[in-house]
């Protein structure tokens, strides 16, 4: 026999009962108690989490206002382009 089967049979020798099986959740924890366990887990878990610094949190900010003014104004040129290209294909033929 291997190690183990040895370390078993003599776990129920000394014991006399064989090693039980855990138990089967059969049932879940009242809706209370599963919000409480859920708000305790988020503050535990905000507590985490490194904040940002104002000045960080402003640079960041500012360069995403920034992106976004590029970003809309390439899509208003390309929009007015490809308008002008329509309007010239559309009076073409």
């Amino acid at each position: 026999m291997s190690e183990k089967n040895n370390q078993n049979e003599r776990g129920l020798e000394a014991t006399g009962r064989a090693e039980k099986k855990p138990e089967k959740k059969s049932e879940k924890p009242s809706l209370p108690i599963r919000v409480r366990r859920w708000f305790r887990e988020m503050q535990v878990e905000l507590k985490k989490v490194v904040w940002p610094t104002r000045k960080q949190l402003v640079n960041n900010t500012i360069i995403v206002v920034v992106a976004v003014v590029i970003v809309s104004a390439a899509i208003g040129v390309l929009d007015y382009l490809f308008l002008r290209i329509l309007n010239l294909l559309r009076e073409t033929f």
